[in-house]
Order: structure tokens, then sequence, then C-alpha cells
């Protein structure tokens, strides 16, 4: 009977010590002058990150090395992403790379004979959305020269 009364006891006072930890550190971390500052990069960064890909990330379209270079990185980051089994993000970089191919249709046609036919047509149906971005970059671009 004892031994049992201790050992509850015992977890109750171990439990009011982490309760009382962790009120502790969140405050200790609240007033930190920096904190605001960190918590706002962190939420603009997850903001970032949900939005997908983004205008950013493509390259000057017009420095060649540059669109080889990211070319090459999307189809390395979409096979590593595909053979993880995270096909949403596979595709994503995927279809930046098929964007800013010079040959788009050859590509098309060797990523149909090495992808499983559910991913490829999710190739397909991103597409569109990667060519709208695309166009929209070049519009943007084309803007910043008439400046």
């Amino acid at each position: 009977m004892m031994g049992g009364k201790s050992s509850t006891i015992a977890a109750g006072v171990c439990g009011a010590l982490f309760v009382g930890y962790c009120i502790y550190f969140d405050r200790k971390r609240r007033s930190d002058p920096n904190f605001k500052n960190r918590l706002r990069e962190r939420r603009r960064n997850q903001v970032a990150a949900k939005q997908g890909t983004g205008l950013s990330k493509l390259p000057d379209l017009k420095d060649a090395e540059a669109v080889q270079k990211f070319f090459l990185e999307e189809i390395q980051l979409g096979e590593e992403l595909l053979a993880q089994g995270d096909y949403e993000n596979g595709i994503e970089h995927l279809t930046n790379a098929i964007a800013v191919c010079g040959q788009p249709q050859q590509l098309l046609q060797v990523l149909q004979q090495t992808l499983p036919l559910p991913v490829f047509q999710m190739l397909l149906t991103k597409l569109p959305t990667i060519s709208q971005r695309i166009v929209s970059a070049q519009g943007s671009l084309n803007e910043e020269d008439l400046e």
C-alpha cells in the first residue's frame, strides 16, 4: 500500500516539475527579443513553401547555362522524389524540367516509357499550370527589360 502511494506522489511531483519547466521555458522563449522576428520569418518560409516552387525558382531563360543547370537539377530531384514515393513533388520538379527543356516532346516520350502510367498521367495534368508560369515569367522578364 505504501509503495503505491509513494509512486503516485512521485509521479505527481515529476508531472508538476515538468509542467513548471514547460511554463518557464515558454516564458523565456517569448521574452527573447528576436522571437517574434524568427517566428514571422518561419511563417513566411512556410507560406512560400506551400505556394509551390513559384516564379522565383525559375532561372533566367536567356542564360543557357543557368537553364541547363536548372534542367539537370530538376530532373535529378524529380527522379529522387519519385523513387522515395513522393509523387506530387517529384512530378512538380519534372514539370519544371519539361518547361525549360529545349525539346519537350522528346523528353515526354522518354518519361512516358520510363514512368508508370498513373504517374505519367499526373505529369500530363500538371503541364498546363507550369506552362502558364513560364509564360507569366517571360512576361515579367519582358516588363523588366522595358524599364
